[in-house]
Order: C-alpha cells, then sequence, then structure tokens
C-alpha cells in the first residue's frame, strides 16, 4: 500500500436496538469483505453496538472492551484502520466515544463526542467530551468526530489546525434532514481543505427513519462516494498528494490569521 493513496470505506447498516451480538457480526462480517477488497481505512456509524439503548448503557458500554478487541483483530489482520462510536464508561460517566484502531491492531485515539444532541435529550445520558483529538495512524493523522460535532465547524477547523487531513464523522442522522447532512459534510472538507469520510447509519430505531447517505469528500467538495439509504458499502479511492494541490491554489488555511 502506498500511504498516501489508500482505499477507504463506509458501512451503513440498521442498527439493531440494545444487540450487540447482532450488530457485532453484521459489522464483522463487512469488515471482512473490505477486507477482502483491499480497503484501508473503514468508518462506521454512531454507537453502532447498541444504538441509543439508554436505560442500559451502562452494561452496553462493559461490552465495548471486547467489542474493540474484536475489531483489532480484524484490523491486524487485514492491515486496516476501523473506526466508529461505542459506548464508553469511565467512573460514573458514560461518553459517546469514537474509537480509531489502526491498521497494528492498536488503539492510536479516542474522541469523546463534544457536542450532545439536547433534542433526543443525549446530553440526560451522556457526559460530553471537552477536547478535539487528531489520532497519528500507520496512513496519515486522522480526526474524528460524531454526528452533531457536524453542525459546529469551530471544531472540524481545530482539528485541521492540529494536522489532520482526513477525518471521520460517525453519525446517526435522520433522514428528514438529510439534506445538511450533505451540504454540512461537503462543507467541512471544503473549508478545510480535507478528506471527509463520513458514516451515517440507515433504517429506524423510535419512530425515527435514518438516511443513510455515507459519503466520502475530497478536498474541493467532490462526492468521491455516496451511499443511498440500505444498508451498505462504498469505497473511494483517496490521494493525499491532492491536499498540497489544493491548498496550493486555494491557501485559505494560511489565511486563518483572525480569530474570533
Amino acid at each position: 500500500m502506498n500511504n498516501k493513496i489508500f482505499k477507504a470505506g463506509t458501512f451503513q447498516f440498521d442498527i439493531k436496538l440494545g444487540d450487540i451480538e447482532s450488530n457485532l457480526a453484521k459489522v464483522t462480517e463487512w469488515l471482512h469483505i473490505l477486507g477482502d477488497r483491499n480497503v484501508n481505512m473503514v468508518a462506521l456509524p454512531e454507537m453502532w453496538s447498541c444504538g441509543f439503548d439508554n436505560q442500559m448503557l451502562l452494561d452496553h458500554a462493559e461490552q465495548t472492551p471486547f467489542i474493540i478487541d474484536t475489531l483489532s483483530k480484524t484490523a491486524s489482520k487485514y492491515n486496516m484502520i476501523i473506526a466508529g462510536s461505542l459506548p464508553e464508561a469511565s467512573g460514573k460517566d458514560i461518553f459517546n466515544t469514537s474509537y480509531l484502531i489502526d491498521s497494528n491492531g492498536n488503539i492510536a485515539g479516542s474522541y469523546r463526542k463534544i457536542h450532545l444532541f439536547p433534542i433526543t435529550e443525549e446530553d440526560s445520558y451522556f457526559s460530553a467530551g471537552n477536547r478535539a483529538v487528531v489520532c497519528n495512524t500507520s496512513i496519515c493523522p486522522v480526526g474524528l468526530m460524531i454526528c452533531y460535532d457536524l453542525r459546529f465547524p469551530a471544531l472540524c477547523r481545530s482539528i485541521t489546525l492540529k494536522g489532520a487531513i482526513v477525518v471521520i464523522i460517525s453519525a446517526q442522522w435522520p433522514l428528514n434532514r438529510i439534506r445538511h447532512w450533505d451540504i454540512l459534510s461537503q462543507a467541512r472538507a471544503i473549508e478545510n481543505q480535507i478528506f471527509i469520510i463520513a458514516t451515517n447509519r440507515c433504517g429506524k430505531e423510535k419512530g425515527i427513519e435514518f438516511g443513510g447517505h455515507s459519503q466520502i469528500i475530497s478536498p474541493t467538495g467532490e462526492i468521491l462516494s455516496m451511499a443511498e439509504e440500505g444498508e451498505c458499502a462504498s469505497v473511494a479511492e483517496i490521494n493525499l498528494y491532492k491536499i498540497t494541490e489544493f491548498r496550493d491554489k486555494i491557501p485559505c488555511l494560511k489565511g486563518n490569521s483572525f480569530m474570533f
């Protein structure tokens, strides 16, 4: 693998509420499929192991180390980077945490969701994170964001200024606001001149229909791959050599001297 040119993938599916065994089996199956296609970096949805099964979060969080161990073995087998969000228990707190497992099977970093979605009372069940995270991986520096974070451009800019050139976004974004998901994902890529790998879930939970539309976006806003609404994986080639080319043509990051 040329670390500057690699295959990235997304996998979206209908997360079964509280059913870790089923969700993990589904994800493992598709990671093997993507691994056989020589995909080097895969983004999974938000809270993909159990969904927002809020009354059972502590029990589900206790399974997260086992889930990470399973993903680590898959990452090592296929020389693959894997990221997605899971419940994390820390003392009395539960966090919505995106873990990034590097291609050697080690955890390269984790990010606790900062912007909790008040409309679904996420802030009543989870504690908020407080720092932007960039993971040094075997391919490149990768930033992590989760769902509602997408509406806050300062977070993505902070990640970019910390050195990320790829940002992975895991989400559970509803179908009735899917246009916002598309536009905001493209905007974050364009304004920061980075590659975005954004994975959204599909299916239904608690009466909410989710929109899919997982996508991989270039620094110019070009859609390199786009999933529709159902269960599927999508793959695109990412060429990191293009980053310098894009930024030399329009050096907006160098002009980022005025901070409010």
